[in-house]
């Protein structure tokens, strides 16, 4: 029974230390590792990364080869329009709806996370900033006190996670650039500009995802 136990524990640890690497862009998509190279870098077994492959493959993550590895799988272009799409949905509505009180306790926390977010571009740790940057958008989501919203946003964090760490490790937007935006955005939310902070978002969408809003 303890070994049985101590299996499953190596297993969750390789589980959560592959998939770590595939939200923070480290494994990228297109990528294949095999069982052997994966096992050797966790210091741990086969048996522990190959059950981490099958459930990663079942989660969409990860394409598994018979004798060759697994792949990991790109972000499909067509994902990303929908995440995107999604997000700019459950966003405005959000905002839309955030009350005065609601909205007087959420400026002060947007404002640290801005702080925060200099912080980290300035020191360039990228795997942070993404993090910080899904946690910056969740907060004035959460604001509006709805938890169906809050749940569905939630479903999207891990993709949203890897979209933002792709773009920030391909260089294809800077965290910068990127905080000017968020700030602008915060500045939009504390003036109760909601059709403002609607265009904003979308230019901010598209800029840091290179994916273009459909119909707006």
């Amino acid at each position: 029974m303890q070994v049985v136990s101590k299996t499953l524990s190596a297993a969750e640890r390789a589980y959560r230390e592959i998939k770590e690497r595939i939200l923070s862009g480290d494994l990228a998509g297109g990528e294949l590792v095999s069982e052997n190279e994966m096992a050797a870098e966790l210091g741990t077994s086969r048996t522990p990364v190959r059950e981490a492959f099958l459930r990663l493959e079942t989660e969409g993550w990860m394409r598994l080869y018979p004798k060759r590895g697994a792949l990991v799988v790109p972000v499909p272009s067509h994902e990303a329009e929908h995440v995107i799409h999604a997000r700019y949905i459950v966003e405005t509505g959000a905002v839309d709806a955030l009350t005065r009180i609601a909205r007087a306790g959420l400026i002060p926390r947007l404002r640290e996370s801005l702080d925060r977010q200099r912080e980290l571009a300035d020191a360039g740790d990228l795997d942070e900033f993404a993090i910080v940057d899904a946690d910056f958008h969740r907060e004035y989501v959460v604001s509006a006190d709805n938890p169906l919203l809050i749940g569905f946003y939630d479903s999207l964090r891990e993709r949203q996670r890897r979209m933002n760490s792709v773009a920030l490790q391909r260089g294809e937007t800077n965290p910068h650039h990127i905080i000017e935006q968020h700030t602008r955005l915060a500045d939009l939310i504390e003036a109760a500009d909601a059709a403002g902070f609607a265009e904003a978002l979308a230019v901010h969408l598209t800029d840091v995802h290179g994916v273009t809003l459909r119909g707006v």
